[in-house]
This record gives C-alpha cells, sequence and structure tokens, in this order.
C-alpha cells in the first residue's frame, strides 16, 4: 500500500472519528447559549422570587382559613339582609324600608352575590393548585436553572474540543463525555422533574387568569366594597339593633353570623390582605416565568442531549497513543510499502 493511500485512510479513519466530536461540542455550546436564548438569567430569578413569595400563603391551613373567612362574610351579610332586615323593618315607625335606612349596606348587599362568587371561586382554584405549587417549590430553586445547562455544557464543549486537538486523550475523554452525558439524563430523575414539572405547568395555566394587573385591581377594588358594607354593619346596623332595645346578649344570640363579621373583621382583613398584595406584587414574575418554554418541556432539555452525547461518546473509538506514533512515523517517512 503506497504512502498517499496510508494518508487518505487515515484521514478517512480521522474523520470518521471526529465528527461524533464535533457534534458533541455543538451541543455543549447549545446547553450554553440556550439560558441566554430564553433569557433565563433575567427571568427564573422572578420566578424563584415568586415561589418564596407565596410560600407562607399555600397550605392547606391558610387556603382553609380563607374560604372559612368568606364563609364568615356570606353568613354576616346574608343575616343582615334577612333575619337583621326582618326585624328592624317591624320595629321601624317611619315609612322607610331597610335598604333606604342604611343605603351603604344595601349598595353592598347588591353588589356581594357577584363578590363572593369571584372570590370563592379564586380560592378553590388556588386550593386545587396547591399541591402544584408544592411540587414546583420541590424543585431546586429557579435561580440555578441556567446554570445546570451552562455548566454542563461548558464541561461538555471543553473535552470534546481537547479530544478532537488531542487524539490521544481521546480514549479517556469519551468516558468523560459519556459520564456528563449520563449526568443531563439523571437530572430529572433525581429532581422527581417528570411528575414535578408538569404539575408547575397545570399551576402557570391556572394562574394565567389570575396573575393578571386586571385581576388583581378588581379583588383589591372589592376589599374596599367590603369595607364599606362591614363598616356599614358596625357603624349602623349594630347600633341600631342596640337602640331597638335589644342587649349586647341578646344581639349574640339572636344574630350570630352578623355578631361574628363584626368581631372578626380585622382577622379577615389582617388574614387576606397580605395574600392579594403577594397576588399583586407578583405579576410581573408570573409573565416572566410564562414565557419561559412550557414546564413540562424541561426535563427533554437534559434528556435529549444527553442521550445523543452519550451516543456518540460511546461511537468514539479512539487509539492508543503507540498508535498514534506509527501512524506519525509513516506520514513522516513516504515510502512505498507492500
Amino acid at each position: 500500500m503506497s504512502a498517499d493511500a496510508t494518508g487518505r485512510e487515515h484521514t478517512d479513519q480521522s474523520g470518521r472519528r471526529r465528527w461524533p466530536l464535533v457534534v458533541i461540542a455543538v451541543i455543549g455550546v447549545a446547553l450554553v447559549v440556550m439560558p441566554f436564548a430564553f433569557s433565563m438569567f433575567a427571568k427564573t430569578p422572578k420566578g424563584a422570587v415568586m415561589i418564596s413569595q407565596f410560600r407562607p400563603y399555600m397550605t392547606t391551613q391558610r387556603l382553609d382559613g380563607y374560604q372559612n373567612d368568606l364563609k364568615q362574610i356570606d353568613a354576616g351579610v346574608q343575616q343582615t339582609n334577612s333575619s337583621v332586615a326582618h326585624y328592624l323593618n317591624a320595629r321601624s315607625t317611619g315609612q322607610k324600608n331597610f335598604d333606604s335606612t342604611y343605603p351603604t349596606f344595601a349598595s353592598f348587599n347588591s353588589e356581594w352575590p357577584g363578590i363572593d362568587s369571584k372570590m370563592t371561586g379564586l380560592m378553590t382554584q388556588v386550593q386545587n393548585n396547591l399541591g402544584n405549587y408544592l411540587a414546583v417549590a420541590a424543585l431546586p430553586s429557579f435561580r440555578l436553572f441556567p446554570w445546570f445547562f451552562v455548566l454542563p455544557g461548558i464541561l461538555i464543549f471543553g473535552f470534546a474540543l481537547l479530544s478532537l486537538l488531542r487524539p490521544t486523550s481521546v480514549r479517556y475523554g469519551r468516558w468523560v463525555l459519556v459520564a456528563l452525558g449520563v449526568g443531563l439524563i439523571a437530572a430529572p430523575a433525581v429532581f422527581q422533574m417528570f411528575n414535578r414539572a408538569p404539575k408547575g405547568g397545570q399551576m402557570m395555566t391556572a394562574f394565567r387568569t389570575i396573575e393578571t394587573t386586571g385581576n388583581v385591581e378588581q379583588i383589591q377594588g372589592y376589599f374596599g366594597e367590603m369595607a364599606e358594607g362591614q363598616g356599614a354593619i358596625r357603624l349602623e346596623v349594630i347600633p341600631a339593633l342596640s337602640a331597638s332595645g335589644l342587649t349586647t346578649s341578646q344581639i349574640d344570640s339572636k344574630f350570630p353570623a352578623v355578631v361574628t363579621l363584626d368581631s372578626h373583621w380585622v382577622h379577615i382583613l389582617n388574614d387576606m390582605t397580605p395574600m392579594i398584595g403577594a397576588m399583586s406584587d407578583n405579576v410581573a414574575n408570573y409573565q416572566a416565568i410564562a414565557s419561559l418554554p412550557p414546564f413540562p418541556l424541561f426535563p427533554w432539555f437534559f434528556v435529549a442531549p444527553g442521550v445523543i452525547v452519550v451516543g456518540l461518546a460511546l461511537s468514539v473509538r479512539g487509539r492508543g497513543h503507540r498508535n498514534e506514533v506509527d501512524r506519525d512515523r509513516i506520514q513522516s517517512n513516504p515510502t512505498t510499502t507492500t
């Protein structure tokens, strides 16, 4: 075989050995670039803030408490509009009825069914997504997610490039690349991403109608209306009951829902207001996370490149240092051999 033929064979073999490393290097670059392409360094920290700020309110106890708060408001409003109104109307000596005597409460009472429906629906929607929130919160911090792509990408690119530049290192570099690929494949399993990421996607879908500026402003407006309604009960309706001759204990006994609403109002306000504030503060954070690729895809962003890297790395067949020296000697002595 001539030296030229030997050289061509060596070049062909070298090319066959190099292309998997080139592809692996490209995958490494892609992993590094991906967080920048999706603006993850700017967006994922906002997701970490949202998860952190929601944490105090996303518990079974707190969410059950919000539902109970709304039931207490509803019971107080219903009893005021029925039993209390009937009682005071029966003792009125003028021509005015309950609604015209207490217009502030009457106005709130007409708005309350819509408020109650909206607020109860909101709390039910949030409560139904408690498990989804807890699944997302159990993942590593969102701040770390960009680095889960960048660091393996740098290592994969570095070892692939080293193997390309120094063929004698292929035997060892390929196993490092296999290990890095296996690490990418294993990461979603270790962090239970195949279970948790879809739940995160469900939560993001459910919160799409909740975490909007318009929705939060509407809910904040409801609190103003509820405060006016409770103020009318406290400052007008209950004093009217006392003026009718009822003692405090009699009012407690005859109208317990009204008294409960009045006495618990400060607690209700202090209970629900911070949660609504957290919703308002995190509208922009939610929108940042919602603009990322869908959560269910994230596990595959690790697994797919990992599988490719492992497969290509295993296909690389390095030759020992001695063989490399022999080839170099043949190339440097272009004599015809048989």
